[in-house]
């Protein structure tokens, strides 16, 4: 084989190879100045983050991230509906570029990501047959009474219970709150276990079918601090990003818009930073 030809050869394959990959985008920086939309990923789910019936993206992290992004000058938005065990890894891989799913900030998501400074305090709850037959109103009544929890894959819950005590043959993942609902009205789980907004939501839509317990039956440590999600190359506009926040958050015009979603003032992370949230949760 000839130089010129090897050498010609070996540009072909570099292009080929290049293209059976997805370009990056990458960060996030360029594509404002380039005039490209930000990508926003969540998972379809109540309160949180979910797209209406005429595709556009609502809930309460939603909300406030457009609104912020408004603030910043950045109204072209595109919505990419994901699995929730798929924001994490999507982000990374750049198939978008701000996780607005409602993810509460975690240690071992810190590890994999960056998150702006809190936007809200929750707490988890567990959706249970109407009357609670079992009695489950914590990890522990869960472990003693060897009963079967469903959550879903890559929830903050399933690191909780485990520490409670749960065994890991007790648990079920499942792709999203959909298939959580699904198994406890079928019978299949005694327990599911989601945010306290998203039990809430569907017990008062069950018809009496099903309830929700209390986020106070639940330790302390559970509550959690939500924010959005960044890559870390992108740190420069999350930055930017958190200034905005920081003039935004707990605002009447804050309040008023995520009113709708449930959220009052007593939701409000009030002094925690992501920093704390990181190192102690």
């Amino acid at each position: 084989m000839g130089i010129k030809m090897g050498a010609a050869l070996l540009v072909a394959g570099i292009a080929g190879l290049a293209n059976s990959f997805p370009a990056h985008a990458g960060p996030l920086e360029d594509r404002v100045k380039a005039g490209e939309p930000i990508r926003i990923g969540f998972t379809n789910g109540p309160i949180y983050a979910f797209l209406d019936d005429q595709g556009q993206p609502k809930g309460f992290v939603n909300t406030i991230a457009l609104d912020l992004l408004k603030s910043m000058g950045i109204t072209k938005i595109q919505p990419v509906p994901t699995e929730w065990s798929g924001m994490i890894p999507g982000l990374q891989a750049g198939r978008y570029d701000i996780i607005t799913g409602g993810m509460s900030i975690l240690g071992s998501r810190c590890k994999n990501i960056s998150f702006s400074e809190p936007i809200a305090k929750t707490g988890d709850a567990f959706l249970v047959p109407a009357g609670n037959p079992k009695g489950i109103h914590n990890y522990k009544d869960i472990a003693a009474k060897n009963a079967a929890f469903v959550t879903y894959s890559g929830a903050n819950l399933i690191e909780a219970a485990k520490k409670e005590g749960v065994a890991d043959e007790q648990i079920t993942q499942v792709p999203s709150g959909t298939e959580v609902v699904a198994a406890v009205r079928s019978g299949r789980a005694d327990a599911g276990g989601m945010t306290y907004f998203e039990v809430k939501n569907v017990a008062d839509e069950s018809k009496g079918e099903l309830e929700a317990t209390s986020p106070n039956d639940l330790p302390e440590w559970t509550q959690n601090y939500v924010g959005l999600g960044f890559r870390s190359e992108d740190a420069d506009f999350m930055a930017r990003f958190n200034e905005a926040l920081k003039k935004y958050i707990g605002t009447p015009e804050m309040i008023e818009a995520v009113r709708p979603y449930g959220l009052t003032e007593v939701n409000l992370p009030r002094s925690t930073t992501t920093e704390w949230a990181c190192s102690n949760r």
